[in-house]
């Protein structure tokens, strides 16, 4: 029990001041050749000019760089990779028991984590890169949502075919049949998390947001007895914090396309191997009403004439266009995301 704990906890740690120390080279490196936006926000998603949202975000007036979410994903893959060959080089029992890269439990979110990092890293620089006729326009919603479905593809097939899952947990009811339905079911729940990733939009908003989650991941891991997955988790936590040293008001930069890409795809690997599938719409419910209310306004403008049912969406931005400043948004959008994370817990262990 107790070597367990450690085993979740150290890494975390070892990741939080992994990604302390990366943050200076990274931070320089991103100053040093702008990677920010070149442009502010100048069309909405549902047609039209976004006027408020381009109030609200200027990057080139800011002059906060992108790319941050390296951070996250940078200290995750050094931890573990570290332990990994600290276990090979040095064979003892500490360094084996603190080695949590195993093909069942952690594997499969390690990649999808990785690669959806580096699907949104070339967004990221193609949004950030301003030479000669190119203005950094980044990767098309359309290529990104491909590459998102691919994803979703690949952890589909491994749940379904290698791993031979197709039921689902629905809480205080049991366990649901869905049979070859669980491939279209895992590809949407993949998509629907990837939407809400435009969460990262206020300074420290995303990465209390997805630390909470995955924190709770982290506990729920834990009482089913899947250690090396509880650690994974609680290494992207120590990750997150890291990032979030440094993201607090005001930011030194953004998580953006790379760490949310990388963020909410592996989350969804992480529930579905939990069994706790349904439990991430309450623990993740802040990612769901982001993209919720996006969409809402989109259908709104489209259906009804032009007329909005929020001030601007995403609804962080709601809050701020009603006056909120930034840190109350973040704040609170924090505390909910610990109340959310504590509640699904709860429905995921007596559910």
């Amino acid at each position: 029990m107790i070597t367990d704990v450690i085993k979740i906890l150290a890494p975390s740690t070892l990741a939080f001041f992994i990604g302390i120390l990366l943050t200076p080279i990274l931070t320089n490196f991103l100053y040093k050749h702008r990677m920010w936006k070149k442009t502010s926000v100048i069309h909405a998603l549902g047609g039209g000019k976004a006027t408020i949202s381009g109030g609200l975000h200027n990057d080139e007036e800011r002059k906060t760089p992108r790319m941050g979410g390296i951070v996250v994903w940078g200290s995750v893959l050094i931890t573990t990779l570290l332990l990994w060959i600290l276990s090979l080089a040095f064979p003892h029992a500490v360094t084996e028991k603190l080695n949590f890269l195993s093909r069942n439990q952690t594997w499969l979110p390690l990649f999808i984590l990785i690669a959806g990092a580096l699907c949104g890293l070339i967004d990221d620089y193609l949004v950030c890169r301003d030479q000669g006729s190119y203005k950094g326009g980044g990767l098309s919603l359309t290529t990104r949502l491909v590459f998102v479905f691919l994803l979703g593809m690949l952890g589909a097939w491994w749940f379904y075919v290698k791993l031979g899952v197709d039921t689902i947990h629905i809480p205080f009811w049991g366990d649901l049949y869905v049979g070859i339905f669980f491939v279209p079911f895992f590809i949407l729940f993949v998509i629907g998390m990837y939407s809400g990733g435009i969460i990262d939009g206020v300074d420290g908003l995303s990465g209390g947001v997805f630390a909470a989650a995955y924190a709770a991941y982290a506990v729920i891991a834990f009482a089913g007895g899947q250690i090396d997955l509880a650690a994974y988790a609680s290494v992207v936590v120590g990750g997150l914090l890291a990032f979030l040293w440094f993201n607090i008001p005001p930011a030194r930069f953004f998580n953006s396309e790379t760490g949310t890409m990388a963020l909410t795809t592996s989350l969804v690997i992480v529930a579905f191997l939990t069994k706790a599938v349904v439990p991430l719409l309450v623990i993740g419910f802040l990612l769901v009403a982001t993209s919720a209310s996006s969409l809402i306004q989109i259908l709104s403008k489209k259906y009804r004439g032009g007329k909005k049912v929020f001030i601007v969406a995403p609804l962080h931005n709601h809050f701020q266009a009603k006056g909120w400043p930034p840190y109350k948004v973040t704040m609170r959008y924090w505390v909910i995301a610990m109340v959310l994370a504590v509640l699904g817990v709860i429905v995921a262990l007596i559910g």
